[in-house]
């Protein structure tokens, strides 16, 4: 009988554990996309994105960006808004957006999740490699309880807003300029 409540007890504890703890997963793309950025400007140029520092997530790892989803995602949020007319590949575009994941602060435990995030940004026209912007962006992001139970899909929830954020104020001060 002792035996049977200790066991149960234990096995208890391990599902507890697999549920709260479980495997991280990488930031979602499409969650750290701004949905409604609406910019000052719209710049009549096409536009090369690049990034870097941005980390893959390993199987015991916490939640990271890599470089390709960051990319994506910046990208994407430049189509929605229409900052420029056309994003292209290779090095065929009137200018180049370079955004470099400097630091990325996250929490290991707690109800609350506030992940902080640095990035510097750079912008270059392509034809004379003038620099139009250069700026460091800092954001945070944060998840609660309420958001999700788990820890681990908390705190991909708090880095996706604190990228979300990031970009949004990024491409706010790129349509400032006057290009």
């Amino acid at each position: 009988m002792i035996v049977t409540a200790h066991r149960s007890l234990l096995l208890a504890a391990v599902a507890l554990t697999l549920v709260l703890g479980g495997c991280a997963s990488p930031a979602d793309r499409a969650a750290m996309t701004p949905q409604n950025l609406t910019v000052s400007k719209h710049h009549p140029y096409s536009l090369r994105v690049q990034t870097g520092g941005g980390a893959e997530t390993g199987t015991m790892d916490s939640s990271n960006i890599s470089n390709a989803d960051l990319k994506a995602a910046i990208e994407d949020a430049v189509v929605r808004s229409k900052l420029f007319t056309s994003i292209v590949q290779g090095s065929n575009g009137d200018y180049e957006l370079s955004v470099r994941l400097t630091s990325l602060s996250k929490p290991t435990f707690g109800g609350t999740f506030t992940v902080d995030m640095e990035t510097a940004w750079s912008l270059t026209k392509t034809s004379d490699h003038s620099v139009a912007l250069r700026k460091s962006v800092k954001t945070s992001g944060t998840a609660t309880m309420s958001d999700a139970f788990a820890g681990v899909t908390r705190l991909r929830m708090a880095v996706e807003a604190a990228t979300r954020n990031n970009i949004e104020q990024g491409l706010k001060a790129v349509a400032e300029l006057n290009l």
